[in-house]
């Protein structure tokens, strides 16, 4: 008996590893359950094609921003004022809403652009336009680079070549290139170099407050893709043209290029100008309002 109550404090231990071992056994093995809130994003987890792309909005510590007091105090309590935009008949609703479909109807991708000059005072006044577009708490999250300097246009090309045709012959697989091809588009991109203009839109992954402070920019790349949408109809309204161009992975190199900064990441290049006089754009066609729209 002796024997027997000695080991007993063994047994006790050896049971109690069993039953500690089975209990994260099925922990293990429990299905995670759906989601009935917001939870922790999981982009880190995602691989993109453009890892330059990913949307990098964090909160800052509370020493970081300090919720902004001293730098923004006079805006915790901004001041509203009346608005009363113009409010038109039915009748001119709907002429105005038609003839602004039928002048959108006539945008196009177009990659032949002529080098004629674009006055450069048109440009900011799309690009003010631009700016015109909502962000999360206003913070405005987008920079446009514009490039009209010959010798920098064509490094851009010379970047933006050399990483599309690793992107054609590698990254972006069979499917997309062949996708591509009907649209007879490859990785040369000779209108970098011909286009009076280069537009490139860079989004604000953070500010940088007073102090070098980070400051928060909510729906950073959201808010620069609304950006964008408006300045293509901008360009459209002004006669110009552009082929709307995400070059994947060349990002980095570009920002170096243009010395922005490290909060900056490039969101889209647009080449801008008047469509060459032998300008041609694939024969297609839009889905009728039946297929993009479900009326509740």
């Amino acid at each position: 008996m002796t024997f027997l109550s000695g080991l007993t404090p063994y047994f006790i231990a050896v049971f109690c590893v069993l039953v500690v071992g089975f209990w994260i056994q099925l922990q293990r093995e429990k299905k995670p359950e759906e989601p009935t809130g917001e939870t922790v994003s999981t982009s880190k987890a995602r691989r993109w094609v453009d890892q330059d792309l990913q949307d990098d909005t964090e909160i800052p510590a509370k020493n970081d921003e300090d919720d902004d007091d001293d730098d923004h105090g006079s805006e915790l309590d901004l001041p509203h004022v009346p608005y009363a935009p113009p409010r038109y008949p039915v009748a001119s609703m709907l002429e105005r809403s038609q003839d602004f479909y039928s002048l959108m109807n006539q945008r196009r991708s177009v990659r032949f652009i002529s080098p004629e000059p674009v006055p450069r005072e048109v440009i900011d006044n799309v690009i003010r336009t631009a700016g015109t577009a909502p962000s999360g708490a206003h913070t405005e999250p987008w920079t446009f680079v514009v490039v009209s300097d010959p010798d920098t246009k064509h490094e851009i090309r010379t970047i933006v070549e050399d990483e599309e045709e690793v992107n054609y012959r590698q990254r972006m697989g069979n499917k997309w290139v062949k996708d591509l091809a009907r649209i007879r588009t490859t990785w040369v991109k000779e209108y970098l170099d011909v286009a009076p203009y280069l537009l490139l839109i860079f989004k604000q992954t953070y500010g940088i407050a007073s102090g070098g402070k980070r400051k928060t920019h909510y729906y950073n790349e959201i808010s620069v893709s609304v950006s964008c949408g408006i300045l293509l109809a901008a360009l459209q309204n002004v006669g110009l043209v552009t082929v709307t161009s995400t070059p994947l992975n060349c990002g980095p190199r570009l920002r170096v290029l243009l010395q922005r900064p490290a909060n900056e990441k490039l969101l889209m290049l647009l080449p801008v100008g008047y469509p060459s006089h032998d300008a041609t754009v694939p024969d297609l066609k839009r889905k009728p309002v039946e297929d993009i729209m479900v009326h509740i």
